[in-house]
């Protein structure tokens, strides 16, 4: 879909940043009514599903459409930042990126990468704590919802053999420095740890 600001006007921000958007108004009225309390249309206060508390003021409103007339600039740096992440660590054996779908385009929002343990004799936290000593902070990759307390116990998808694709993803994959204001000299001194992290600079 074409990201116009007549489109943006029919959008629905999240309070922790982002948007919604859509050209599909039935899903935009329907979101509306879950971000605001889900309330039913009754004179009392009255819910017949659970919903949230995600209202917006003006002047969030009006920041948010601001931030539209950027969008264009700030994917085309972070597209070029997964870029040159690829170029210089891409052809190594056992780093892999997230490929782009054939008819896709990612914003490539945030740079992750997961890595074998096993050929690179590193792990994901090593290079992650030797990054950390020259002040460059990065993370491993989201954990799983069933490894959080609040859902110890409850019932997730796994594969026979006992791992799940999340488990893995979170075992061996981090993610990278990706700020769209980012300069090539800031870049190449993640780069550079990385390489030495993984002897071969």
């Amino acid at each position: 879909m074409a990201f116009t600001r007549s489109t943006a006007i029919k959008s629905l921000r999240h309070p922790a940043g982002g948007m919604l958007v859509s050209d599909d108004i039935d899903a935009l009225q329907k979101a509306r009514f879950l971000a605001t309390q889900a309330r039913d249309p009754a004179p009392h206060y009255q819910h017949s599903q659970m919903g949230y508390n995600y209202r917006m003021s003006n002047i969030v409103a009006g920041i948010g459409r601001a931030q539209l007339e950027v969008l264009d600039e700030r994917v085309k740096a972070r597209r070029a930042i997964f870029d040159r992440y690829v170029q210089a660590l891409g052809d190594i054996e056992g780093v892999h990126f997230m490929p782009e779908l054939e008819g896709t385009m990612s914003n490539r929002w945030l740079t992750t990468l997961t890595i074998d343990q096993e050929a690179l004799g590193v792990t994901p936290m090593e290079i992650i704590n030797a990054l950390a000593e020259e002040n460059i902070e990065a993370r491993p990759v989201w954990k799983p919802l069933h490894l959080q307390p609040l859902f110890a116990g409850v019932r997730y998808y796994q594969h026979e053999e006992g791992w799940s694709v999340s488990d893995e993803l979170f075992a061996n994959g981090l993610c990278l420095p990706s700020g769209s204001s980012m300069t090539v000299e800031e870049q190449q001194r993640v780069i550079d740890v990385i390489l030495r992290a993984l002897k071969r600079l």
